[in-house]
């Protein structure tokens, strides 16, 4: 990659972060033209040709992504509030724009969101920022440790990935109720599967929390279980955590085997330390783990 082609993408990627980090705020042409140093006529067909959405268009996206996360996941918040938040000046507005996207009303999604139509709906948004965010690992981004035993609460996910936000749902609230708050408890994911395995039903993942005590399942499907304790290597993962695939691949296709190490017999998982929409998603960290013998 040439310099002036490195220069430009890391202006690109300045934008996708401003706009990352202040949703709430106005966002026009002026304010992110001035933070990519174009003007703002070419910075506007400029982000079109690289993202193939406008500016316009990004930010709504953006906007609307979060409001759906704190829709699902953050039932403390008002639809009215969130739509605020979103940038509409009334909840009516917001509703209309939200069914038009979705299918669904804010409170209907909010109770039981229909995940296909939301996953295609943001497929142009994850689109346009894995254009700039394909992060090149290195053997210096990997670390060797040793990490000890956690017992775990354990959710399980079978089938069609494209239900697994209703599992997260479930997840949620089944440890909310049981007092298990992510700062004090640790989450993980661990892949049975791959992400994207031949027949969507073979797709298979586990959710985790850390306890310390049995813990009631309150009618929920948790059974206890356990996180292996032993050598692992360790891989941080930060921005845009939602997919690891990448990261994951990095560890088994090309750092393991020039590494001399030999996998042990649990399958790579994950830690999450910060969750989107609590921090911007370029902010969210994960760390990846591979058991070694």
């Amino acid at each position: 990659m040439t310099a002036a082609l490195r220069n430009y993408h890391a202006r690109m990627q300045r934008v996708l972060d401003h706009i990352d980090r202040h949703l709430d705020d106005d966002l026009d042409l002026d304010a992110l033209s001035g933070i990519a140093a174009y003007s703002k006529y070419h910075f506007h067909r400029q982000f079109t040709a690289t993202f193939g959405l406008s500016v316009h268009r990004y930010v709504q996206l953006a906007r609307m992504k979060r409001a759906s996360y704190r829709l699902a996941y953050a039932d403390a918040q008002s639809v009215t509030a969130i739509a605020m938040d979103a940038g509409y000046d009334a909840p009516d507005a917001f509703a209309r724009a939200f069914r038009q996207r979705f299918g669904q009303s804010p409170s209907s999604f909010r109770k039981s969101p229909d995940w296909e139509p939301w996953l295609a709906a943001f497929e142009p948004l994850d689109n346009a920022r894995s254009k700039l965010m394909q992060t090149i690992y290195t053997a210096d981004d990997v670390t060797i440790r040793d990490v000890p035993a956690t017992p775990v609460a354990i959710m399980e996910h079978r089938g069609d990935p494209a239900t697994l936000g209703a599992t997260i749902q479930r997840f949620i609230a089944w440890r909310k109720a049981a007092g298990l708050h992510p700062m004090t408890h640790p989450t993980f994911n661990v892949w049975r599967s791959e992400r994207r395995p031949a027949s969507p039903a073979d797709y298979s993942v586990d959710l985790c929390v850390g306890i310390d005590k049995p813990t009631d399942a309150n009618g929920e499907e948790v059974k206890a279980g356990e996180i292996p304790g032993g050598r692992c290597a360790v891989l941080r993962v930060v921005g845009h955590t939602h997919n690891l695939e990448p990261a994951a691949l990095y560890l088994y296709r090309d750092w393991l085997p020039a590494s001399g190490e030999e996998a042990r017999d649990f399958p790579i998982y994950c830690q999450r330390l910060s969750f989107f929409p609590e921090v911007p998603e370029h902010e969210t960290v994960a760390e990846l783990f591979l058991p070694l013998k």
